[in-house]
């Protein structure tokens, strides 16, 4: 018999799209709702966000908002699990809804294994449009991501970060909340400090649940450009690299300059240049066939594994510039994160 008290929180700001279907999901487990809360930290959303959550916490008294005034998310997940006091937390997307046996699944692998701090599971990429589409297949591939076994899928087994994960309460007394100085990568920083502190982090294939995938390539770039950015600003914080695949974007984005620029003064580099464009085009598409890619949306993919690498590594880089070499703050143009 369930006995285990669980809180689920979300960041949240301007959701009025998801929100209701996120929270749906979590009210269709069939884990006791009785022993589920809910805390929504808002960051003053100016749609009708508020008025969606007002008339879910009519309904249901489990279901409370709280207001983040930073609107950023780690500020958010920090006030809902100082707001709650169950013996998991589980961290969850607005755009993102749960399959009704994912609290349940996440209890079971924790009890499972008394030695893990957090358990975490697949991401099931949601295609809205076409361009969706394209996306979510460039995100599922190891090509595009590397080895992020919440997005590629896999065996069950120790992983070093998980998406939406379900954290015991101890942990956050053991090494703290998340961090506020970071407005992208604060679950991997996150659970870089559990590792870091002795703990492991559990991903199983049965917790799954479905995320709502970005539909435009500018708006990926973008995110990817953050994510890199942010990356370096987290190895410089903890003086160390914390996963080898965050390097693999920068190599190539510089990799690509040097020999461009070296093409103008010495001829001979362009032959070099396109050679190792023509190698990664055809890695790429040997990824997008072995995603099982429908020959209309192939060379999207290409281009969508184009973007992920250029944008992640060119954010990377600036971030080495700014936070290794000169030794600087965040600009303030990369406070503000993109959806």
């Amino acid at each position: 018999m369930h006995k285990t008290r669980v809180s689920v929180v979300i960041p949240c700001y301007n959701e009025e799209s998801y929100i209701g279907n996120c929270l749906s999901s979590i009210f269709a487990q069939d884990y006791p709702l009785e022993l589920i809360q809910v805390f929504v930290a808002d960051g003053r959303s100016t749609d009708k966000t508020r008025a969606v959550l007002s008339s879910w916490n009519e309904r249901w008294e489990n279901v409370h908002m709280l207001d983040n005034p930073e609107r950023h998310t780690p500020q958010a997940l920090n006030i809902g699990i100082q707001a709650s006091d169950s013996h998991v937390v589980i961290i969850l997307g607005a755009h993102a809804e749960m399959f009704p046996d994912y609290i349940s699944n996440c209890i079971n692998v924790l009890n499972d294994h008394p030695e893990v701090a957090c358990v975490g599971g697949v991401l099931d990429h949601v295609n809205e449009n076409r361009g969706a589409e394209i996306i979510a297949k460039a995100m599922s591939s190891p090509f595009g991501v590397g080895n992020v076994r919440f997005r590629t899928g896999g065996q069950p087994g120790y992983v070093d970060t998980v998406a939406f994960g379900a954290y015991r309460r101890e942990v956050f007394n053991k090494v703290g909340l998340f961090d506020t100085d970071l407005v992208r990568n604060q679950d991997d920083e996150f659970n870089y400090r559990i590792l870091a502190s002795g703990d492991k982090i559990w991903f199983d294939p049965s917790i799954r649940s479905k995320y709502f995938v970005r539909s435009s390539f500018e708006k990926l770039f973008k995110q990817y450009r953050q994510y890199g950015y942010w990356k370096v600003f987290v190895n410089v914080k903890h003086k160390t690299v914390t996963t080898v695949r965050q390097l693999v974007p920068a190599i190539f984005v510089f990799t690509m300059v040097s020999l461009i620029l070296l093409g103008f003064a010495f001829p001979a580099f362009w032959s070099v240049f396109a050679s190792a464009l023509v190698l990664w085009f055809l890695v790429a598409m040997g990824a997008a066939m072995a995603a099982r890619t429908s020959s209309a949306l192939l060379g999207g993919v290409v281009l969508a594994f184009f973007i992920l690498h250029v944008s992640y590594g060119l954010g990377y880089l600036e971030g080495i510039v700014r936070f290794a070499i000169l030794r600087l703050k965040p600009r303030s143009s990369r406070l503000e994160t993109t959806r």
